[in-house]
């Protein structure tokens, strides 16, 4: 019955007939990484050294939480495997109220990752034109992979794509830092090939490289649904409503792989 409920959420937009607001294309840069980067929620690799951080500002769900709740910043790097990912928040509430990973996960706190591949924009919700990474606090990445033949959608664990550690900063109050390297797939990655199979969809990044990109958090501090949804950039809402990432690649910004700062 729930997951009925989320069904007629997802489909309440005729995908086919909506014509997406871009958002404004801000654009982020990440620099490249001479070494792996050792994914241990310490935040002693060089390449952390360089690189701009950039903030979780941007409310996409309620308003924007005081910062003794919530305040969050970032950066990103890559080399030619991974993109990575270094996030420094305050959180003063963990909740993973459901033990089921792929059971309304959007409503626990997670950090969510958007990826586009190749930055051309477009729905996404049911396909992998582009992906939507919930990482959960127990570091599984869940997401949509497609619909089951009763209609419903097909929530997945695509762990094998994601590296991911978290622990708490005794240097901040509730401080977090996150690491988490992020293997980039192109849209022809299709989730009922053989697990051995999954890594012909993977792209080898190089220098120049743009892909569409955006960052967030839910939190939630003990509600049945999540409280607050922050995120890396500004969307312009239809019809009062912003979050729209998991719908459409059209809001994510630009993320730009370069060398040096």
């Amino acid at each position: 019955m729930l997951r009925a409920i989320v069904l007629v959420l997802l489909v309440t937009i005729s995908w086919q007939s909506l014509s997406w607001q871009k958002s404004e294309k801000q654009s982020f840069t990440a620099p490249y990484s001479e070494q792996a980067v050792n994914i241990n929620a310490d935040a002693d690799d060089p390449v952390w050294q360089q690189g701009h951080w950039y903030p979780l500002d941007q409310d996409m769900i309620g308003n924007y939480p005081k910062s003794d709740d919530f305040s969050g910043r970032f950066k990103v790097a890559w080399d030619e495997k991974y993109v990575y990912l270094l996030v420094e928040m305050s959180d003063d509430v963990l909740f993973d109220q459901y033990a089921d990973p792929l059971f309304f996960y959007w409503d626990d706190d997670a950090l969510e990752v958007f990826i586009d591949e190749d930055a051309s924009g477009g729905p996404h919700t049911f396909d992998y034109n582009a992906f939507a990474y919930h990482i959960a606090l127990d570091n599984q990445a869940i997401d949509i992979g497609g619909q089951l033949e009763s209609g419903e959608p097909e929530f997945l664990a695509l762990n094998s794509h994601v590296k991911s550690q978290w622990r708490r900063d005794d240097k901040r109050p509730n401080g977090i830092i996150w690491e988490v390297a992020l293997e980039i797939h192109n849209d022809s990655f299709d989730h009922n090939k053989p697990l051995d199979k999954w890594q012909i969809s993977r792209v080898s990044l190089q220098e120049g490289k743009v892909l569409g990109f955006m960052l967030a958090y839910c939190d939630n501090d003990g509600s049945k649904v999540r409280e607050h949804f922050l995120g890396s950039t500004t969307i312009t809402p239809i019809a009062g409503d912003k979050n729209l990432g998991y719908k459409t690649a059209d809001v994510f910004s630009r993320l730009t792989l370069v060398k040096g700062n």
